[in-house]
């Protein structure tokens, strides 16, 4: 009996699987390749935060915040305000979607998140108002042009501004949670806004930040 006991002892010892106190990380990939990706494929980037947390809470309905890599941009959907401020790094696990604005893909599903350290400053592309669209979702971009028609008050969301720089007319949606002051705005100004280039049921806009994300020129 003995005998028998060792021989078990023995092969339970030989060819036991070890068990690895926690799984591996998943594999990081860019958020330009995550951007291609199939809707509901789980994915894990890294980027530097180009909107803080909640600031566009007045029309997501969300708390989430945006981030940027060298090759592209993305918004994260977050039921709670993380406090993630712009410049850090942030490592994400979500899930591709378009539930939060009709036609924004964003990550939704967050398992794993983690912000470490600060990143570089990401400088906003200057994009002609005729080219914000699908190429330039999810990045900073800024636009220059002429305030074509009175500024629309779309209570609770925000407020639309409509700038034309001859290339072709492109909304900016200030949200109401950002507390940018858009009284000063008036058709015929000159603006510059940098902002978070974004979609709403096929409408494509640019949704600045902090009031200094809106300069007026002349």
């Amino acid at each position: 009996m003995l005998h028998v006991l060792t021989l078990v002892t023995l092969l339970i010892t030989t060819f036991a699987v070890p068990i690895s106190p926690q799984s591996p990380d998943p594999k990081t990939i860019t958020i330009a390749e995550a951007r291609s990706l199939p809707l509901g494929t789980v994915v894990t980037i890294d980027g530097v935060v180009t909107v803080p947390s909640g600031a566009f809470s007045s029309s997501t309905f969300d708390q989430g915040f945006a981030i940027q890599d060298r090759t592209g941009g993305i918004y994260v959907s977050t039921p709670n305000n993380l406090g993630f401020a712009l410049r850090q790094q942030v490592r994400v696990t979500g899930k591709l979607a378009d539930t939060v604005l009709p036609g924004l893909l964003v990550l939704v599903d967050v398992t794993d998140i983690k912000a470490h350290g600060s990143g570089p400053k990401v400088r906003p592309a200057p994009v002609a108002t005729g080219d914000v669209g699908e190429a330039t979702e999810g990045s900073l971009v800024t636009i220059t042009g002429t305030i074509t028609q009175p500024i629309v008050n779309d209570p609770p969301f925000g407020f639309i501004i409509f700038v034309n720089d001859g290339s072709g007319e492109v909304h900016s949606f200030v949200c109401a949670s950002t507390g940018i002051d858009v009284s000063g705005l008036s058709p015929g100004q000159t603006v510059e806004i940098t902002g978070f280039s974004g979609e709403f049921a096929g409408s494509f806009e640019v949704d600045p930040r902090i009031q200094s994300d809106i300069r007026v020129i002349n």
